[in-house]
């Protein structure tokens, strides 16, 4: 009997094994279906940026399928000292050939450790996070190393800051993207204007008064012209070596 009992363990052990092995199986399927490896031979494009770069990436690669394997870097790239501290980590070992990069938002951002808003965002107690004569040097640095990697860029302007912002003071992404064009075209970089395009939006392209976000509307739009700005800068031939 207790020979009997054993081999039936022994029987339920092998089923469960069975079992967990055929649904890890099928997870992998699923995951490699919905996952398809990309194109080796279409060009590699980087996008670089905060929240609204989030906003349009995925559209971006939608309009882009078949025509470019377009990435983002997995992490809120924030402002340029986060950019300083983890380009080099972000960028990889791709071979990149096109990356549209952006820093500014964040920059501009005044925050204060007591604020109960999102971020802790306060333009009258707080504390600006990148001065603007900062954000030059470090935007310099950055365009330098970006620019060691080949690959052509493309700077996208900080998108508009909105009356009633509870961190951010109206005008200011003027200032600094004043800073970033001249920094762009000393370098002979091009510049996709999204704060021209944004500034042009009506209400229904916005999250909502006082907030720099765009509803989904609002972010196609930009992907537009990011998808644009992108497949006029892809290689001639728009194959990548091997």
């Amino acid at each position: 009997m207790s020979r009997l009992r054993a081999d039936v363990r022994l029987l339920i052990a092998c089923l469960m094994i069975l079992c967990l092995t055929s649904v890890t199986t099928a997870q992998q399927k699923k995951t490699q279906k919905q996952s398809p490896k990309p194109d080796p031979n279409l060009s590699h494009v980087l996008i670089i940026g905060d929240s609204i770069s989030i906003g349009y990436t995925k559209p971006t690669i939608e309009l882009l399928q078949g025509t470019a394997h377009v990435e983002r870097v997995k992490a809120n790239c924030g402002d340029t000292k986060r950019g300083l501290q983890n380009l080099e980590r972000w960028l990889g070992k791709t071979d990149w050939d096109v990356i549209h990069f952006n820093w500014g938002l964040h920059d501009l951002c005044y925050r204060h450790p007591d604020s109960k808003i999102q971020g802790h965002r306060d333009k009258v107690n707080g504390t600006i996070s990148v001065p603007l004569a900062q954000y030059e040097k470090n935007l310099e640095a950055l365009v330098k190393q970006l620019e060691k990697t080949g690959a052509t860029l493309i700077w996208a302007t900080t998108t508009p800051v909105p009356e009633g912002e509870a961190g951010r003071v109206v005008g200011d992404d003027l200032k600094y993207n004043e800073v970033a064009t001249k920094i762009m075209k000393q370098h002979g970089i091009k510049i996709n204007d999204l704060h021209q395009l944004a500034s042009g939006f009506d209400a229904p392209h916005w999250a909502g008064p006082g907030n720099v976000h765009f509803k989904q509307a609002g972010s196609n739009k930009l992907a537009q012209q990011v998808a644009k700005e992108i497949k006029a800068a892809l290689p001639v031939n728009n194959n990548h070596p091997n």
